[in-house]
């Protein structure tokens, strides 16, 4: 499964550092954990069970900087499924 934009777009934004932030996106339910800088860097993607632990697929996304700290690399992975 591959990232879209519109998902992509949520995913760009800044939310609170070192938090995990919950949302429902279209008929799926999203879990992400941001860095220190609020940047999500872990998707969790699919449907919460009873629990409330998403079963679907888990992304990791890999953030590479220069020496003047510009983003020179921005990628999201599909790491498997997620239980």
């Amino acid at each position: 499964m591959e990232l879209r934009k519109e998902l992509l777009k949520i995913l760009n934004k800044i939310y609170a550092p070192e938090t995990m932030v919950e949302m429902p996106f279209k008929r799926y339910d999203l879990a992400f954990k941001t860095d220190q800088a609020g940047r999500p860097v872990l998707l969790f993607m699919g449907t919460k069970d009873e629990k409330g632990n998403i079963k679907g697929e888990r992304f990791a996304r890999t953030l590479k900087y220069d020496a003047a700290g510009i983003v020179i690399k921005d990628h999201w992975e599909n790491k498997g499924s997620a239980t």
